[in-house]
């Protein structure tokens, strides 16, 4: 990878025309028909998952979603550039990832629903859970890359934050250590232009990519609605960090078409021209051009594609309305790994309190969780 990539790497126009960039392409060389059916298949699939979480949070079934709307060519594209063994650490957005990862679109849900502490078991796909502490994967990334290879696993892994969290210190922090270390860290930071109501050039002056070059850590620009080019630039960032090589940054330039979170109303801080923009440059559309280009797009293909989505969602719905409420005294378990002095009283108070009001857990609403 060379030290630096200002220009947005782009192999796949809006319109579906192909780029040439003899560099980039041939990282991407031996992407077929099948591997191209496969990314767009994902994001539409991922698309779909987005939509209906969103749809069960408005509908009272979730307490709170943050949606990916526009960002499947990042978090795809990037995905099928990991291998097995390497290690996801994400922030909250990254669903098209999990799903990319191997989590069961069953379990997308669980922690938003509020009824268990996580949503998937992290060592069964190699991807930590939904982490609300902005930034704090990025050191997370760090020492897991560091120890992997203390140990001599020629792993790398991955840390997902948005253009908000560059300005986190734990981001800082994390460039600085994986820079002394040597880490097999790759660090992917989706600038969806937005974070909460702030568009990025309150987080920076200059493109985000330039702060790793304070630290050493080469990086590139990328167009994150191009998941070819996701894709090929994510491909070498892991080679590099699998071979030894160090730390990498990408920066993927990308859009959060919907709100930060389902709490959160777009349209009382972003216009509507600027959203109506990018929408004319959406991933998906993309990508389905390319292949209609290339003569891999038909109406059994279509189909095929939009079946699956709607069976996914639908097990998202079903597996979501359906999840059983917690007992309430489990809400103590599986929060540290041993005994914890605080969460023994805790616990000890909380019995004592449901044992002096066993109406408490009578009066819940059936079918709200705890």
């Amino acid at each position: 990878m060379p030290d630096k990539v200002e220009y947005p790497v782009q192999l796949v126009q809006p319109d579906g025309r192909r780029v040439l960039d003899r560099e980039h392409a041939a990282l991407v060389a031996d992407v077929g028909q099948e591997e191209l059916r496969a990314l767009y298949e994902d994001m539409v699939v991922t698309r779909r998952i987005d939509t209906e979480a969103t749809a069960l949070q408005r509908q009272g079934q979730l307490g709170l979603w943050a949606p990916l709307l526009g960002q499947e060519a990042t978090q795809v594209g990037s995905a099928h550039a990991l291998h097995p063994d390497d290690y996801v650490f994400c922030s909250y957005r990254e669903a098209a990832v999990a799903y990319c990862r191997g989590v069961h679109p069953t379990e997308i849900t669980r922690l938003w629903r509020g009824v268990a502490h996580s949503c998937w078991d992290p060592n069964a796909v190699n991807m930590t859970n939904p982490n609300i502490i902005v930034g704090s994967q990025g050191l997370h990334a760090t020492g897991y890359a560091f120890a992997a290879h203390l140990d001599g696993a020629e792993i790398a892994t991955i840390a997902y934050f948005g253009d908000g969290a560059s300005s986190q210190g734990d981001i800082a922090e994390a460039l600085g250590f994986a820079a002394s270390w040597s880490a097999p860290v790759v660090f992917l930071c989706q600038n969806n232009h937005w974070a909460i109501s702030e568009p990025v050039r309150v987080q920076s002056q200059t493109p985000i990519v330039r702060r790793a070059y304070g630290y050493g850590i080469p990086g590139v620009q990328v167009d994150g609605n191009d998941a070819l080019a996701v894709l090929a630039v994510t491909r070498q960032a892991v080679a590099r960090a699998r071979s030894g090589g160090g730390p990498s940054f990408i920066e993927a330039l990308t859009y959060r078409m919907g709100p930060h979170t389902t709490a959160d109303d777009p349209t009382r801080y972003r216009a509507s021209a600027e959203t109506e923009e990018w929408a004319r440059r959406d991933p998906i559309d993309r990508l389905r051009r390319l292949l209609e280009r290339e003569s891999l797009f038909d109406y059994h293909f279509e189909r095929q594609v939009a079946e699956h989505a709607d069976e996914v969602a639908r097990q998202v719905r079903t597996s979501t309305i359906e999840m059983p409420n917690p007992e309430p005294m489990e809400l103590f378990e599986h929060v540290y790994t041993t005994p914890h002095a605080l969460i023994t009283e805790e616990r000890r108070e909380y019995a004592e309190y449901l044992a002096g009001d066993p109406s408490e857990a009578a009066a819940r609403p059936e079918g709200v969780p705890s």
